[in-house]
Parts: structure tokens; sequence; C-alpha cells
């Protein structure tokens, strides 16, 4: 009885499959133009598991009513042939199918958006920590390339009092070199004020005995001839300057 109705049942949609077809056939536009006009919805499902690429390949292959003449004729070939015996199990299996369903379309957006709200939190958190990660890896080289200007600040300044170190030696050099100088210089008057004190003397020794050996060679006889004769060319100068 039931195989009967089931037939008869799916005999009516392969009639108006038939009927569609046959339409199809002597207006191809037609079936262009409304599969042309049927929307496609790639990553959607009907009946809850069944995708709608699925559908499309079906509706592009039989038309709109390929896919549902394809499983009443399926459910009906199953049932028929007592490939699937309906018994208390069915019920369950149905039962359970229904409950998944619903399942999945009340409860699966608040799982999805609970599922979703974790794997933000936990992707949050690995991105903060993966930012304070850079950001003291970031630290630690601005402080390395601080380190390394302050490295070249002292190798400056070792430079520097290297050449503060060289200009004192330079200077210790010279003060040294005047010193010496100095003493030399001091020396050398020393020696040549020697040398002029013995040459004055030798010539004041000189003079005196000259002067003593004249004295002594002059009698006083000349001694008073000659300063009579002075006096007398004093005298008769004084007459030219006077008559002049």
């Amino acid at each position: 009885m039931f195989s009967r109705a089931a037939l008869l049942s799916a005999q009516r949609p392969l009639s108006v499959v038939a009927t569609r077809t046959a339409a199809a056939a002597a207006n191809p536009a037609s079936g262009a133009v409304e599969r042309r006009q049927r929307p496609e919805h790639p990553g959607k499902v009907r009946l809850g598991f069944i995708p709608e690429e699925w559908f499309q390949f079906f509706y592009n292959k039989t038309g709109v009513t390929g896919p549902y003449t394809f499983g009443v004729g399926l459910l009906t070939y199953l049932c028929s042939k007592e490939i699937y015996v309906m018994e208390h199990e069915y019920y369950s299996g149905l039962s359970l199918g229904i409950m998944a369903i619903i399942a999945v379309k009340k409860l699966g957006p608040a799982v999805a958006k609970w599922a979703d709200g974790e794997i933000d939190k936990i992707e949050g958190e690995w991105k903060q920590g993966r930012e304070a990660e850079l950001k003291v890896l970031t630290d630690a080289i601005e402080a390395e390339k601080k380190e390394q200007w302050r490295a070249d600040g002292a190798l400056l300044l070792m430079d520097a009092k290297k050449e503060n170190i060289a200009l004192q030696l330079e200077a210790a050099f010279r003060e040294r070199a005047m010193n010496v100088y100095t003493e030399v210089k001091r020396r050398l008057d020393y020696q040549v004020e020697c040398r002029h004190v013995e040459r004055r003397l030798g010539q004041k020794h000189m003079v005196n005995w000259i002067v003593a050996n004249v004295l002594s060679s002059i009698s006083p006889q000349q001694e008073k001839e000659t300063l009579n004769k002075c006096i007398g060319d004093l005298s008769a100068l004084a007459l030219r300057v006077k008559s002049a």
C-alpha cells in the first residue's frame, strides 16, 4: 500500500519534469533564462545538511524539480525494496535528526559566537604577548644602539685624552728644553763675564804698569818743562780765541 502511494506520488513530479523538459527543449532560451535567473548561493546548505552546490548541479542537469524527484524516488525505492526498514529505530533516528537540526539552528550561532569570542580572546592574548615581546626586543635594540653610541663616545674621549697627554708631554718637553737653554745660557754668560773681567783686569793692570813706567821715566825737570809748555800752549790758544 505504502509502496504504491509512494510510487504514485513520485510519478506526478516525473510527469511535471517531463512536461518542463519538453518545454525547455522546444524553447531552450527560456530554460537558459530560468537557469540564469536562479541565483547561486555558494556555501549554503538545504535541509540542514545538503550543500547548495549539489542542488545547483542538479538544476543545471535536470531542472528545478530534479533534486526533489531524485530524493523522492530514492526514498521510495529504499522503502519498497525494504532496504530501509521502518521500525522504532526509524523514529528514533528521525527524532535525533530533528534534534540535531534544531540544535544546529538554535545553538549553533551561540556556540559559534562563543567559540569566535574565545578564539578572538586567545588571538588577542597571543597578539598582546607578541606585541609585548616586540616592544621588549625593540627596546633592547634601542638600548644596544645607545650603548654602541656611548662606546663611540668613549673612543672619542680616549682619543681626546691621548691628545691631551701628548700636549702635556709636549709642554713638559718644551719646559725642560727652556730650562736647559736657560741653564746653558747662564753658564755661557758666566764664562763670558769671566772673560770680560779678566780682560778688564788685564787692561787695567797694563795701563797702570805703562803709566807707572812712564811716570818713573819722567824726571822732575822734564815734568816742569812739560808743564810750562802746556801752560804756554793754553795761553796762546786763549789769545787766539779772543782775537777771533
